[in-house]
């Protein structure tokens, strides 16, 4: 490897994209080809990027199996920030087995690194914690150290295990300063800022405030009967009761929970159920038949007893009764909180983030787009979807880490 290509990739390790560029911008090797591609994306032109990085592979050639697997993991990165979840796992799994066959431990571990990311944003915790398991990442150099405790922290985040989410925000941080790129420690310290905002609202007794994520993991540790908005669940000490299918049913026990212990006149709850205004005698009749089902699904946690002007909430273990909500009540709340993290989202990589169909998720991006909380751009398959970020909605999602060098 020549020297200007040395001190390009030198740059880029330290986050120094232009003065990569000043060293191979003039050169269509392929080295220079994927040094260029690498600047670019950390430059932000994504799209010049791509096509500069497949370039690069087409370039190294069969027999250069290394470098055209570090050009197949940065192709994965810039996947990631761009939220193109369909891009092909197997490629970068493929891609990192050449890489560690080869003793390229700093380019594998971030290929892992990408994979566990990947896996957080869709949602699969135990798949991410069974790639880390074993993991090391002692021998790795300060960048990618903080990389690896930013996915482990994000685990610990969804886990709800604050201490040890701290822990590795902490050690992040440390490798960050370490490393001395401040777009990384930039990074870490956005990351942080999760633990320190509000996450959820505590609604029990007619009164309500913010919980930060140590006082939720707190609650439901509690052994309280908790009316979880957030998953859609009903909880106590012992048992988890979904009812994410059923929304009809959860509103009736949200609305229970909230009132507890004083019950619920039955025209509220036909109008939180079922957006009747009046409680005639078929929304009675309805009523009746949701509050049995209900009061079977709940039936191993808590009994539901009829009153003369309604309905009241009597938990069989538990002695107090909370509502966990969202920050912010909206009714598409859970799409405008992967949208805080403030990348750009086709419909399609929402629709597999949240497990929901694609045409559920267009109708909320357009609803949303009419009341003016979010904008798009593109068309067809290039529009996508973004919004600054909305207060009150604080998103977990790890943001993405520095590309890989040469």
């Amino acid at each position: 490897m020549d020297s200007l290509i040395t001190a390009a990739a030198r740059a880029l390790a330290t986050g120094d994209p232009l003065g990569a560029l000043k060293r191979v911008a003039l050169r269509d090797d392929a080295p220079a080809l994927a040094l260029r591609g690498i600047a670019m994306a950390q430059l932000g032109d994504l799209v010049r990027a791509k096509a500069l990085l497949k370039s690069a592979a087409r370039a190294f050639g069969p027999k250069a199996a290394v470098a055209r697997a570090r050009c197949v993991v940065a192709e994965a990165e810039i996947a990631l920030v761009s939220r193109d979840l369909g891009w092909p796992a197997k490629a970068l799994d493929a891609a990192r087995s050449t890489l560690e066959k080869h003793g390229d431990r700093v380019n594998a571990a971030h290929a892992l690194n990408l994979e566990v990311r990947r896996l957080l944003l869709i949602g699969r915790l135990d798949e991410a914690e069974r790639r880390l398991a074993g993991f090391d990442p002692t021998p790795l150099p300060p960048a990618s150290r903080a990389a690896h405790e930013m996915v482990v922290a994000g685990i610990a985040i969804r886990r709800l295990q604050t201490k040890a989410a701290r822990a590795a925000l902490a050690r992040a941080e440390h490798a960050a300063r370490e490393a001395d790129i401040p777009a990384l420690t930039a990074e870490v310290e956005s990351a942080s800022l999760v633990m320190n905002t509000p996450a959820a609202r505590l609604i029990a007794r007619g009164e309500e405030r913010p919980l930060l994520l140590e006082e939720v993991e707190a609650l439901l540790a509690s052994g309280a009967f908790v009316v979880d908005a957030c998953r859609n669940i009903v909880r106590d000490a012992g048992m988890v009761v979904s009812l994410a299918t059923r929304p009809v049913l959860f509103a009736l026990a949200r609305a229970l929970g909230e009132a507890w212990p004083a019950d619920v006149p039955r025209s509220t709850l036909v109008a939180r159920a079922f957006g009747g205004k009046h409680a005639d005698e078929s929304h009675r009749a309805r009523l009746r038949v949701e509050i049995g089902r209900l009061r079977g699904e709940l039936r191993p946690l808590a009994d539901l007893s009829a009153t003369k002007r309604g309905f009241a909430l009597k938990p069989r273990r538990a002695g107090d009764v909370a509502v966990l909500a969202p920050p912010v009540d909206e009714q598409h709340a859970t799409v405008l909180a992967f949208l805080a993290d403030g990348e750009s989202w086709s419909s399609s990589a929402l629709a597999i983030a949240l497990g929901a169909s694609s045409r559920t998720v267009q109708r909320s991006l357009e609803q949303l787009a009419a009341a003016g909380k979010v904008q798009s751009f593109g068309r067809g398959r290039a529009r996508r979807w973004m919004t600054p970020p909305v207060p009150g909605f604080p998103t977990i999602l790890l943001l993405p880490g520095s590309l890989s060098g040469y």
